[in-house]
């Protein structure tokens, strides 16, 4: 067991080493600088100042890592990362969806409202026409009902005005022809382009009987000639048409 003195000569030499730190680490908080940047600085300073003051030597110390608003700017970059490629993946699996509706713009309707949903100037103005095509073969559809004979005419036209006489004047035809004026009529010009679809004669008069073509004023003024007109008439019309030719007496 350790005698009284050994032990008070250990306790004078533990005093001064104590006191040896505390004036080593006050000599050091003096002279100097403070360093503010992190506590890891602060640790390892600390550390080596009591290795010198045991009097050993220096102590490599382990790198303690730093954190500092670099890496704050790290994490943010990554998880804006994220949300891109979760957002990407989200798109993806929505355009391979096999019941995904058609976007609104893309609907192309069905029915009459449908030429205000298509998307091209072209198809808008295909419906358009379409559209016009249906009223003016409504408008002759109601025409031809008007009686057995249509007189298809142009108020202006010389050839129009003959076998308008003719038929009006020198026959009487029972029911009376009935007079379509093109030039006066809204539809006229697209009138008179569908019947050259229909009976193949492009300009007036367009003479029908029974809704065919017998031609123009020199085909109605040759068959007046030729006193055929009225059998013409009832061969196509039928019986329901009464033709006579109309007398005309002469002064003395």
């Amino acid at each position: 067991m350790p005698s009284a003195r050994r032990v008070r000569m250990l306790f004078y030499v533990c005093l001064a080493g104590f006191v040896t730190l505390l004036f080593f680490t006050s000599h050091l908080r003096h002279t100097t600088e403070a360093d503010t940047r992190t506590a890891g600085d602060f640790y390892r300073k600390t550390i080596n100042a009591l290795d010198r003051g045991r009097g050993g030597g220096s102590v490599r110390q382990k790198p303690i890592p730093k954190y500092d608003d670099g890496d704050d700017a790290v994490a943010n970059a990554m998880a804006e990362r994220l949300r891109l490629a979760e957002q990407k993946a989200k798109d993806s699996a929505n355009a391979k969806a096999p019941n995904k509706p058609d976007a609104p713009e893309a609907v192309i309707g069905v029915g009459s409202s449908a030429g205000g949903q298509l998307k091209s100037k072209e198809d808008k103005e295909l419906v358009r026409d379409s559209e016009e095509d249906l009223e003016v073969k409504a408008e002759i559809n109601a025409i031809l009902k008007k009686s057995p004979i249509i007189i298809f005419s142009k108020s202006y036209c010389p050839h129009s005005k003959r076998a308008k006489g003719i038929l009006l004047e020198k026959y009487n035809i029972q029911p009376a022809p009935y007079v379509v004026e093109l030039d006066e009529h809204p539809l006229g010009k697209r009138i008179q382009d569908r019947l050259a679809e229909m009976t193949g004669r492009k300009t007036v008069p367009n003479v029908l009987i029974a809704g065919i073509s017998v031609g123009g004023g020199d085909e109605i003024a040759e068959l007046d000639r030729e006193k055929t007109l009225g059998d013409k008439i009832k061969d196509i019309g039928g019986k329901r048409i009464e033709v006579k030719e109309r007398f005309v007496s002469k002064a003395g």
